[in-house]
């Protein structure tokens, strides 16, 4: 039971599945940005920097507790400046690539978690799945 256990609280896994869980965050902000492009005012959101940076740092730590304790935040982009004279800050064609690439991230990521559990699955059956 420690290899399961083990498989579940490795360095590698705990990433993945937080991976997971900003991939769909970063989703809902950048849908929200899409929604709202045509919204006077409106300001383009991303997940925060901070978090970005803590979660790098924890996982070149090794640090799986940190690791599963972080939570993706969204805040306003503080990067990306106002053009439009409505005051709305989204680039539609930015946020079209931006939520591609985190599509095919996501997707990415969701295969390498589905392949681990496949590995455990083949090694407690005994069969390929």
């Amino acid at each position: 039971m420690e290899i399961v256990g083990s498989l579940f609280q490795s360095d590698v896994y705990q990433s993945s599945k937080k991976m997971l869980d900003v991939t769909s965050v970063r989703h809902q902000a950048l849908a929200s940005n899409i929604a709202n492009a045509t919204t006077p005012g409106y300001k383009r959101v991303d997940i925060s920097k901070t978090f970005e940076q803590e979660l790098q740092r924890s996982i070149r730590g090794g640090k799986e507790s940190e690791i599963a304790s972080l939570k993706p935040t969204v805040e306003a982009d503080p990067t990306v400046h106002t053009t439009r004279l409505d005051g709305n800050n989204v680039q539609i064609d930015q946020e079209l690539l931006s939520l591609s690439s985190n599509a095919t991230n996501y997707q990415a990521l969701t295969q390498f978690v589905s392949g681990s559990l496949r590995q455990l699955r083949t090694a407690i059956t005994g069969r390929s799945a």
